[in-house]
């Protein structure tokens, strides 16, 4: 997987790239992340890259020409078939499974904005989507642009050191994880679940189920509201409602 960033701060994400699950896969030739800086393609001697708004307004807006000589740079890097992605607050909702459609593409370009955002022209004429990583405005693109590289390294075979560890993280399968615990049994009066310890497969997986079901209704609920429970699912949720004392769907719903 071949990822190019475009951004105006290219050390932000060269230090990410060092560490963790993201600096193993880069040390194994599994994933490449490269940056591409528009000052390197600004015309004039302060190598400028912004300018004011037409229309007035505070902020500056990112400048047509370098930025998309920027973006085209980027692209001759990547392999064909690697789609420009822009990350801006009025993007689509990146999640789970764009992160697994990403994965399966060879590459990306990610377009990382600054200062009051880019200019529209430039989106117009190169990207092919735009995506947002939540409801809140960040001081610039680089961020999202981590957050993307982050989550679908993970998913790229042979990046984590165990091939069934993404298929278990929360929002794979539509619900939340399930609570994780480790040694010791017990810890300053808190005990690990007795399923957990008994050596019960079947019961683990029904009660992993049922706390991954019940943390989803309440802590949310609309992604359980988009997904057809099948019979086992419902009666463990209900279990869980039951058990934990809130209403379940149907009732509060």
């Amino acid at each position: 997987m071949h990822f190019e960033v475009v951004t105006l701060f290219p050390e932000l994400i060269r230090g990410y790239l060092e560490a963790g699950v993201v600096g193993r896969a880069t040390a194994r030739g599994l994933l490449q992340v490269g940056t591409v800086d528009p000052r390197s393609f600004a015309s004039d001697v302060h190598r400028t890259v912004d300018d004011r708004p037409y229309g007035g307004g505070p902020g500056m807006v990112l400048k047509p020409e370098p930025l998309a000589a920027a973006v085209r740079a980027a692209t001759a890097r990547v392999p064909e078939g690697s789609p420009v992605i822009a990350l801006g607050a009025q993007g689509r909702a990146f999640d789970q499974r764009t992160a697994a459609r990403l994965a399966a593409l060879p590459g990306a370009v990610l377009v990382a904005g600054r200062y009051e955002g880019v200019d529209q022209r430039v989106l117009d004429a190169l990207a092919d989507e735009e995506l947002s990583v939540g409801d809140y405005v960040l001081s610039g693109g680089e961020l999202p642009a981590l957050v993307v590289v982050d989550a679908v390294a993970r998913l790229l075979p042979g990046v984590l050191g165990h091939e069934a560890s993404a298929g278990q993280d929360s929002f794979s399968d539509g619900l939340l994880d399930w609570p994780h615990y480790t040694r010791p049994a017990e810890w300053e009066g808190r005990a690990v679940p007795g399923v957990l310890q008994a050596g019960n497969h079947e019961a683990i997986r029904r009660w992993r189920l049922k706390q991954a079901l019940g943390r989803t209704w309440q802590m949310r609920p609309e992604l359980l509201r988009e997904r057809r429970l099948g019979q086992e699912e419902r009666k463990l949720l209900e279990e869980y409602c039951a058990e934990a004392g809130v209403e379940p769907p149907g009732r509060a719903d």
